[in-house]
């Protein structure tokens, strides 16, 4: 068994990978007009699927990561800068929950949430 991919249920799949690829520099992998998309992250794909594919994959619904407060479920997202990337995704439009600070362990974390609701850890690789 692998890991092989997150998949995201928002409102507008196009709008979610449009943030994504500004905001955090990721590529299209593609966008289905079924309602599914995916960006380029490495071997493991981040993608994308509209609310009404997902009641038809869950039929007893599922809470939507655009409520109130943020799922406890967050995409870790490694950057050489951390408050370069974090400053790069507020400006495209993420809102701020926790700037720039350094864990005990040596790796510098910050927390954006983005416009379709998914919670973001920005951080530096893990020291090992």
């Amino acid at each position: 068994m692998k890991f092989g991919y997150t998949i995201i249920y928002t409102q507008d799949v196009e709008a979610s990978v449009s943030f994504f690829e500004e905001a955090f520099g990721l590529q299209r992998r593609f966008v289905h007009e079924s309602g599914y998309g995916e960006l380029e992250t490495g071997s493991t794909a981040l993608a994308f699927a509209s609310h009404d594919l997902g009641k038809g994959n869950l039929p007893d619904g599922y809470i939507k990561v655009d409520e109130a407060k943020p799922v406890g479920v967050e995409i870790a997202l490694v950057a050489d800068d951390v408050a370069k990337a974090y400053a790069k995704a507020v400006d495209a439009g993420a809102i701020s929950l926790k700037a720039p600070v350094a864990k005990p362990w040596g790796q510098i974390v910050a927390y954006v949430r983005c416009p379709d609701g998914t919670l973001v850890e920005i951080c530096s690789p893990v020291s090992s």
